[in-house]
């Protein structure tokens, strides 16, 4: 791929003779187009494309907290790369025939703001999760403003729910109300702090299974 910034007809997009020009985080760019090819695949060519395919349709869902919270924002990736990247290396195993998913290890937010403090969750009644922590606030940056970032998923139904503002960091306690179609189901959970104008931000940390109720 390479980069241009004025050619004899400007700018362009789409296919032109064996090129193709388009726009990537505001930059003028050509690639060649792919050559087609009746290769079949390799066994090691099949198994990356099924764990790319198992992590991007993990992180997907949780795309709105990812987006503003993960790794930095400048340079040539986007934070969704830099998540699918740091998954791709650490968050998941195979177990043939399938890719597996490390709850243990995903990481919905990576950033330097100070972290949630001793953390704890527990099914509270009418389909609630209960969290609660240890304000620490004035510890680095923290401020008592930072607000709590939740993401609930419940593999058996493939079910997500995410909330960017469930509690400040003063607080130390919130409960997440949970959609009705949550209940009776174990769902893992990740929580992390941002700042109140989202330029900082924690390293998420991972709460465990909890059965909603």
């Amino acid at each position: 791929m390479g980069t241009y910034n004025k050619g004899i007809l400007g700018p362009f997009s789409g296919k032109v003779g064996t090129v193709v020009g388009a726009s990537w985080r505001g930059k003028d760019v050509m690639r060649s187009l792919p050559k087609k090819t009746d290769r079949t695949p390799t066994e090691v060519q099949m198994l990356q494309r099924l764990k790319f395919t198992t992590v991007s349709d993990f992180l997907t869902p949780m795309s709105n907290v990812i987006s503003l919270y993960f790794g930095s924002g400048s340079g040539e990736l986007t934070r969704r790369n830099q998540a699918m990247s740091y998954h791709m290396k650490e968050a998941v195993t195979y177990a043939d025939p399938v890719f597996e998913i490390l709850y243990n290890k995903v990481l919905i937010s990576k950033g330097d703001l100070t972290g949630v403090q001793n953390p704890t969750v527990a099914a509270a009644p009418t389909n609630k999760l209960a969290y609660t922590w240890e304000d620490n606030s004035g510890q680095g940056a923290a401020k008592p403003t930072d607000q709590l970032v939740v993401v609930v998923y419940a593999p058996a139904e493939n079910l997500y729910f995410t909330t960017l503002n469930a509690a400040f960091r003063d607080d130390a306690t919130a409960e997440v109300q949970l959609p009705a179609f949550f209940n009776g189901l174990e769902v893992q959970s990740w929580i992390t702090f941002a700042a109140a104008d989202g330029k900082a931000y924690a390293t998420s940390v991972y709460m465990g299974a909890v059965t909603v109720s």
